[in-house]
């Protein structure tokens, strides 16, 4: 029941539903433009959300490790890139040209955040670190995904301009993150008090977003252009890059010498894409109609390294009891 609940949680089966609901109800016309402004609405209440959330002084309890830092931030931006650039003979002919390019723009996402600590502190690593680590990369995404956006996909004929790009993301998503960091001194406690419901509002953001995509996406014809093999194939790959990841994280992270705490930070924190970040990213930085394919891999990417970050926190998180069941490497 417990690996069930892996594959079918809440938020799970809300995505699967909102896919459906974009596949036979999609918005059009007059729909679709009172639904771009609604997402653009939940865009900035998300990020609002995230700014309100973060405590400032956890962050600054784990800035002092740079090391784990520089580490981390090397692995999400450019490990990760250059993976997708290596792997390109052999998943474009596995998933095509419009997949392989959401492949590109899954790599070039920062980390997530909520669930990099989540299991951080399962699995006992080294909280604080994981909290600036993670809070870091997303920051730091606002500015350097529009970058490397440009430089992997502009090979592809997706190359605007640059400095455009990162303006709307700083618009879009770091003013409101901003003020709601400026707004914590007031909502803080409110926030903490209400995080339950607050991370409905969080999902229903991203699901919005996902079905304004989806719908977009399917009136363009999405599921003719991508039948049930490549998708399957596109699974297949999003678990390799995974794999690959989490062996290379773990790898390092012991060949540099750090203790155990801060391996598994590294690995948590090192090996995820941020959907809450991507799937707005996407809104901004392409094509209405370009953003269902652009993110379809991200989505199941997103499902995969939550399953596996959980069995593999759990097995952590069991250390003193089972010993030898540490795993020597990092690969699901």
């Amino acid at each position: 029941m417990a690996h069930l609940r892996l594959l079918f949680d809440n938020f799970t089966l809300a995505l699967l539903a909102v896919i459906a609901i974009a596949t036979f109800l999609p918005c059009e016309g007059q729909g679709a433009v009172i639904f771009g402004w609604a997402t653009t609405l939940a865009i900035a209440l998300l990020f609002f959300m995230h700014g309100a959330k973060l405590s400032r002084e956890a962050i600054l309890a784990g800035a002092g490790h740079w090391r784990l830092h520089l580490l981390v931030f090397a692995c999400t931006f450019v490990m990760f890139p250059l993976l997708g650039l290596a792997l390109k003979p052999l998943l474009t002919p596995l998933v095509g040209t419009e997949l392989y390019l959401g492949i590109l723009y899954l790599c070039a996402l920062p980390a997530t955040v909520q669930s990099a600590i989540a299991f951080t502190s399962l699995a006992r690593g080294n909280i604080p670190a994981a909290i600036c680590s993670a809070a870091a990369s997303s920051l730091l995404g606002i500015f350097l995904t529009p970058i490397l956006v440009m430089l992997l996909l502009g090979v592809e004929g997706e190359a605007g301009s640059t400095l455009d790009s990162i303006g709307k993301i700083v618009l879009q998503l770091l003013v409101p993150f901003v003020a709601g960091q400026f707004a914590r001194r007031w909502i803080g406690a409110w926030v903490t008090r209400n995080k339950g419901w607050l991370k409905t509002v969080d999902q229903g953001s991203i699901l919005l977003v996902v079905y304004t995509a989806f719908s977009d996406a399917v009136v363009e014809g999405l599921w003719q252009l991508i039948p049930l093999s490549r998708l399957l194939a596109l699974t297949l790959v999003c678990c390799l890059l995974l794999a690959i990841v989490l062996w290379a994280t773990h790898f390092l992270g012991k060949r540099l010498g750090f203790n155990l705490e801060d391996r598994i930070t590294i690995l948590f924190a090192a090996s995820k894409k941020s959907m809450a970040t991507g799937v707005p990213m996407a809104q901004v930085l392409f094509a209405t109609s370009a953003v269902g394919t652009i993110i379809l891999p991200l989505m199941i990417f997103h499902q995969i390294q939550l399953m596996v970050c959980a069995v593999l926190a759990q097995r952590y998180a069991q250390r003193e009891e089972e010993p030898e069941q540490l795993p020597e490497t990092a690969a699901p």
